[in-house]
């Protein structure tokens, strides 16, 4: 929620500045996202007459103007604006300056020959309006050479808020004044509502046929209004609210709702037919929205409809067809209640995001309803001028006056603050709670206030939380006992490794969309309430968040990504524990040594997922690799690393082509995942390491040279080896692989270790004998 300095004075009277504002308003619970100041964009613009108009000698829709911006030299100005004359007051910028609405730096240029010396600036230039028809025009009195912010009442700062969904009395500036009040910054001016008398019956009826979605709903009409541009001090403060001034009446509606948090609507009543009717929308049928989209409607939904048409989603949009225009004489103003589920259920199928939206579903105060009608009906007769009829109130507002307890002994019980019994009640009360008899009536706006301890957080808030005392927990006699799981301990170690092997930690969201989930195996896992297309199930796989972010990254610069995270993917059975890994971009940036830049291949991807699993405690000489990887991996370019054929530990490798186009992902990306829940416990249950014992003799090596069948996996090979001799071999790895023309070479060498005594002649070719039979076993033969 965004406001200016000057529109939150209008209920808060103060002195503080706006950093103070701000910090404040971060420290009771409302987190100022940033404070902007227009005025700091602006600061180089001047006022300036226009001493002398002439045309240009060469090119007839141009003048050349002299001006005089208050430095006390003449300055020649190029100007193309057709109300350019002498005598005229504008806004003037000189070289250097930056116009903000054309994005460009002002510099002494020659046009059509004639030198320019900066520019009288229109406000399209400013950004101060959409007109671009001719330069501004100040009064004749405006102070020439003054900066035209400061004249201009510009400089008024601007505060964007971010709200919390449980604090609904906040979706407006004087809620927000209301809580500051609170915490000391000011005094909150009484609220001013007109006693409005209507003069004649309203020639609109009002009736509710669906009281569950809209239990209530005032309204009343107002004839002979004009609907011309609202004024200057409203356009101003809806502007910084980040809305477009559209017209009067639109505007006092939309000003309203930012002001006090009231939604509100008016009907062009030419454009109704009978009664307005607040009713469950019919199968199918349809409206045309005020953001010019049709859209289709079931029976779950409310809308305001008249005996023809629906000309209102409600409490989330008008219609098109009632909207007022500048022709718009006479309107019919409504102020209802709709219950904030029924809104929320209905943007959601709907897609449609609105302010009113925001409001209603989160809970507008239901006992405002009069007040805000006449607040309303006020500023349109102020400013639209007409006459108002006697208003209907149609419904019963579902006001609830809750009591709750009033225990200030839990303020530092349960909150953790000293805070003296008057000054608990000075702070719940100047929140609009009224207290008595132990107990504290809640305001009707508050409807996220259920119990003491809600009140204790007021308290708290209000107070400040860095006025809680850290306490230490009281500790145990004796050792402490250790308190993280194996899961905890295994993810602690899983992340450590992957940080010191220069991985960076992401933390990607939980919630993904239907079509993410659908490239990765499909989401059994779907969120009951959304809270937008994007994260409408749960994750199978951790690669879409990491894609997201590896892509990001390299779109920003980045030239080599190296991610991983831990979390928990959610598959049909249960939830499983899982690091996943992400390697993209430059595995080597280019250099004069190695030339071109290298890439990530899947076994960069096999090496980190091997790595990790080490560290996990896996017994990872024992894994074995199998093809098979699954859909989401590259059919030729991935593998898993299995503990026997149905103990899968790991998959790694390339990205499918398919996957890689529907997510986006970076190209030629390879990736791991690694199943911490599969991985064993060890088999020791002690916590100390085995004694080291360092062999007496020295190993031994012989290399073994063998022509396999193409379709033998090498790991299969040296397992083998490796069992041929289990007391003596202690190590077998390929160190080559080549291909001849009678066959496929792999080459790998044996690791021997004599325990006793050293091998003799006739025992090392025993083992050569056992080596040679294994690999016989796989059809593989000793190369000559």
């Amino acid at each position: 929620m965004k406001f200016s300095l000057s529109w939150l004075k209008q209920h808060l009277d103060t002195d503080a500045n706006a950093q103070t504002i701000a910090d404040t308003l971060t420290a009771i619970g409302l987190e100022v996202e940033g404070v902007e100041n227009p005025a700091e964009a602006l600061a180089p613009f001047r006022v300036a007459k226009v001493l002398t108009a002439e045309r240009h000698p060469q090119a007839d829709k141009l003048q050349v103007l002299t001006v005089d911006a208050g430095s006390g030299e003449q300055i020649q100005v190029v100007c193309g604006a057709p109300n350019a004359r002498a005598g005229l007051v504008g806004v003037f910028g000189g070289p250097g300056t930056y116009v903000p609405g054309s994005d460009l730096t002002l510099k002494v240029a020659a046009i059509r020959g004639v030198e320019s010396r900066g520019m009288m600036c229109s406000s399209r230039e400013l950004q101060l309006g959409d007109d671009h028809s001719g330069i501004i025009e100040l009064p004749e009195d405006a102070p020439v050479g003054a900066v035209f912010a400061d004249y201009a009442g510009l400089n008024d700062p601007v505060f964007h808020v971010n709200v919390t969904p449980n604090r609904q009395d906040c979706m407006g500036v004087r809620g927000i004044a209301r809580d500051l009040a609170a915490a000391g910054i000011g005094t909150l001016k009484p609220l001013a509502v007109p006693q409005i008398e209507g003069s004649f019956k309203s020639p609109i009826d009002i009736r509710i046929e669906d009281s569950a979605g809209c239990p209530a709903f005032f309204g009343r009409a107002v004839r002979g209004v004009r609907n011309g541009p609202s004024p200057e001090w409203m356009q101003r403060r809806l502007k910084s609210a980040g809305q477009r001034p559209i017209s009067a009446l639109v505007d006092i509606t939309n000003y309203v709702m930012i002001d006090l948090g009231r939604p509100a609507h008016a009907y062009d009543i030419a454009k109704i037919d009978g009664a307005l009717i607040a009713r469950a929308a019919r199968d199918g049928e349809k409206v045309l929205a005020l953001n010019e989209r049709e859209y289709t409607l079931d029976s779950s939904m409310t809308v305001i409809a008249d005996e023809r048409q629906v000309h209102d989603i409600g409490g989330i949009m008008g219609g098109e067809d009632s909207g007022v225009s500048e022709g718009t004489t006479d309107v019919m103003l409504e102020i209802a209640y709709f219950t904030p589920e029924n809104i929320a259920r209905t943007g959601q199928k709907l897609g449609l995001t609105s302010d009113a939206r925001t409001r209603f579903e989160r809970g507008v105060d239901p006992a405002f309803l009069k007040d805000g009608l006449d607040v309303l009906t006020g500023l349109i007769l102020d400013i639209c001028g007409g006459e108002a009829s006697e208003a209907l109130y149609v419904g019963e507002p579902p006001i609830e006056q809750k009591i709750v307890p009033f225990l200030p002994q839990r303020a530092f019980a349960l909150g953790g603050v000293e805070v003296p019994e008057a000054r608990q009640r000075a702070i719940l009360e100047s929140l609009g709670f009224k207290l008595e008899n132990g107990s504290a009536r809640v305001p009707t706006w508050r409807r996220d206030i259920d119990g003491s301890a809600d009140l204790v957080e007021e308290v708290a808030r209000i107070t400040g939380y860095d006025k809680v005392v850290a306490t230490p927990l009281p500790r145990s006699p004796g050792v402490a006992k250790p308190t993280a799981t194996r899961s905890q301990l295994l993810e602690r170690k899983v992340r450590r490794t992957a940080a010191a092997r220069g991985l960076d930690e992401a933390v990607t969201w939980s919630f993904i969309s239907e079509k993410e989930a659908a490239v990765v195996g499909g989401a059994p896992w779907r969120v009951a309430n959304p809270i937008s297309e994007e994260m409408k199930v749960m994750r199978p796989s951790l690669l879409p968040g990491l894609i997201a972010a590896a892509s990001l990254n390299l779109a920003r610069g980045s030239s080599s990504i190296r991610l991983f995270e831990i979390g928990r993917r959610y598959l049909e059975e249960a939830e499983r524990p899982t690091a996943t890994l992400l390697l993209a971009g430059e595995k080597h940036p280019r250099s004069w040594q190695s030339g071109k830049a290298k890439t990530f291949d899947a076994f960069d991807a096999k090496a980190e997922a091997i790595a990790l699993l080490e560290a996990a405690g896996a017994p990872v000489g024992n894994l074995q690799l199998f093809a098979d990887a699954g859909p989401t991996w590259h059919p030729g370019r991935s593998a898993t690393l299995r503990l026997g054929p149905k103990t899968i530990l790991a998959a790694f490798g390339e990205l499918h082509p398919r996957l890689s186009k529907e997510l986006d992902a970076p190209e030629r990306a390879v990736a791991a995942e690694i199943y911490l829940d599969a991985i064993p416990l060890p088999r020791s249950s002690g916590h100390s390491r085995p004694h080291f014992t360092p062999p007496a003799l020295q190993p031994v090596t012989r290399d073994f040279a063998f022509l396999v069948p193409a379709d033998v996996p090498a790991d299969n090979l040296v397992r083998a080896i490796r069992g041929a001799d289990k007391q003596a071999i202690v190590g077998a790895r390929l160190f080559d692989r080549f291909e001849t023309p009678d066959g496929l070479s792999l080459a790998v060498e044996v690791t021997l270790q004599p325990a006793e005594k050293s091998f003799t002649e006739a025992e090392l070719g025993e083992i050569s004998k056992r080596v040679v039979a294994a690999g016989e076993k796989l059809g593989a033969r000793l190369r000559s």
